[in-house]
């Protein structure tokens, strides 16, 4: 048997539980960079204001971590989907405190992100909300799959390591199967 790798964050996990903030470090080193690339432009403006993205995810990370005892990991892929879920949350609950907040001073051009989100220019504004739409629809599995496909870019030995797979190809077959059930929900006629 092998033992773990000592930078997994299953290992780190573990290590942070028991106090030692090394691991702490390393482990936010790790995912808010990954964090913020999912998340950028994804906080409509009108809900940006006194938290940006960055706000979100920083405050995500925090929170994560004084509740790591709520999370048992299944396997590496988890900790990266429990943290987007979170940030979702924090997200919906922005917009939604934004909503009842009124009508507040715009923000300058200069402070503004300029233009849509990279995956909004890509997919357009409706195709953004059929997208998160159909990926909600998807199961856990598939839902890790896709994110670390298509929304990180990483490479099918990543996401097999990740997800606790066998083989690159194991992984490709499970984005591939994910990827075609989030193509077929996308194209099923929306009911308004």
């Amino acid at each position: 048997m092998t033992s773990p790798n000592p930078e997994s964050t299953a290992v780190l996990l573990q290590r942070i539980r028991g106090g030692d903030e090394s691991a702490r470090d390393r482990l936010l080193a790790r995912y808010l960079p990954i964090l913020r690339r999912w998340a950028h432009g994804r906080l409509p403006a009108k809900a940006r204001g006194f938290a940006d993205t960055d706000d979100l995810v920083q405050i995500t990370l925090l929170r994560v971590l004084k509740q790591l005892e709520r999370f048992e990991p299944r396997h590496e892929g988890a900790f990266l989907a429990y943290l987007r879920r979170i940030l979702i949350n924090a997200m919906r609950n922005e917009i939604a405190r934004a909503a009842t907040r009124g009508r507040q001073e715009e923000i300058g051009e200069d402070m503004r992100a300029p233009g849509p989100s990279p995956l909004e220019s890509v997919l357009g504004r409706d195709m953004l909300d059929r997208y998160e739409t159909a990926f909600a629809a998807l199961g856990e599995e598939q839902q890790e799959a896709v994110f670390m496909r298509v929304e990180m870019g990483l490479t099918y030995e990543q996401i097999a390591e990740a997800m606790d797979k066998n083989s690159a190809n194991t992984a490709r077959m499970i984005c591939a199967r994910a990827i075609a059930r989030l193509a077929e929900t996308m194209e099923e006629p929306r009911e308004h």
